[in-house]
């Protein structure tokens, strides 16, 4: 029995040994398989939409330092009024911060980097600063605060007369013709994208920063005729300003449709798959489109309710003035054919006395 049980010994601890092992091969790849499926491989998303609207002061452009100096020195502005009991409007100095916000969003945070990379990223920049920021920097009314405030000795008399020549200059009449806008529009998306140019602007040294510039400024310049509460030179009508916004709708719609229905490639500087999204260039297009859709249409959906809205008003107020205007004009002939009759009964009576 003792014999036996010793004989049986090797084997059985042999068998013990190949048991161990294999559960130690076994935990190793089951180990082995958690890690390499917990580790991103090369084409996982290892960036978020957050990371788009990260702020790193070190990298922020001349653009974003100019929206932070701008907020300061309008609410520099408003408070010096307040100090010395002066009014000026709460509503407009909070939709001039809400658009100096909106530009500094474009141009001083991680979007801005990441526009080299994506389509969705530029074409929220571009939306910005032509369509979305222009209105509220000019519903604050900067122009008028500037006139109340700046000193009208040493600089700021210069400063005030340059203002007020800019304003009554032919260059401004020209400028705030609603066609301005139009074109505007028209340059800024189907012209830039569909013709390719916005790959050669990208590639300029400074090509991008430079093209945000100017669609602020045009945005402002082709916003004034619609959102501006300061007297402006030229005036259009409710119809032109209607017809003006009805096309940059148009526009709009037409840009974003391009951009959902076409097939990723259109910019050869969009050519490659964009790294470290977890998206591919055609969807990357496609949610360009639909920004433009969405955010690119809502401020012009708001310019015809506003602009209808202003013209009915301004149609009742000219009917009351009319209607007392009439009934003047009625009052003052009622009155002339009384003084006739009451003329007409004298001489007859002087007649009848004779």
């Amino acid at each position: 029995m003792n014999s036996t049980s010793r004989a049986l010994t090797p084997s059985t601890e042999i068998i013990r040994t190949e048991i161990i092992s294999t559960e130690i091969i076994s935990t190793e790849t089951i180990s082995t398989g958690i890690t390499s499926s917990e580790s991103p491989s090369p084409g996982t998303s290892d960036l978020q939409i957050i990371d788009l609207f990260a702020l790193d002061i070190t990298a922020i452009p001349l653009l974003g330092w100019l929206a932070v100096a701008s907020l300061v020195a309008y609410l520099a502005g408003a408070i010096s009024l307040w100090a010395r009991g002066r009014r000026w409007s709460v509503p407009q100095t909070i939709s001039f911060v809400l658009g100096c916000v909106a530009w500094f969003a474009a141009t001083g945070l991680a979007v801005n980097e990441h526009a080299d990379e994506l389509i969705t990223a530029l074409v929220f920049q571009l939306i910005t600063l032509l369509v979305a920021a222009p209105p509220l920097l000019l519903m604050g009314s900067p122009g008028t605060l500037l006139l109340r405030t700046m000193p009208h000795r040493g600089i700021g008399r210069w400063v005030l007369r340059a203002a007020l020549a800019a304003q009554r200059s032919r260059a401004a009449l020209v400028l705030l013709h609603p066609i301005v806008a139009i074109l505007v529009a028209i340059v800024a998306f189907p012209g830039l994208f569909f013709s390719d140019a916005i790959s050669w602007v990208m590639a300029a040294p400074g090509g991008h920063q430079v093209l945000l510039a100017l669609l602020l400024i045009f945005g402002v310049i082709g916003g004034a005729p619609l959102w501006a509460l300061d007297p402006l030179p030229r005036k259009p009508s409710f119809g032109m300003r209607l017809t003006g916004a009805f096309l940059e709708l148009q526009i709009h719609a037409l840009f974003g449709l391009v951009l959902l229905r076409s097939a990723s490639g259109m910019m050869s500087w969009y050519a490659q798959e964009p790294e470290g999204w977890g998206i591919s260039r055609a969807l990357d297009q496609s949610l360009s489109g639909s920004l433009v859709w969405t955010y690119g249409q809502l401020p012009l959906l708001i310019v015809l309710i506003i602009t209808l809205s202003k013209w009915r008003k301004s149609d009742m107020r000219g009917a009351r003035h009319r209607r007392r205007s009439e009934d003047a004009a009625l009052d003052e002939y009622n009155q002339f054919l009384a003084e006739v009759a009451e003329r007409d009964r004298s001489q007859e009576t002087q007649k009848g006395t004779v």
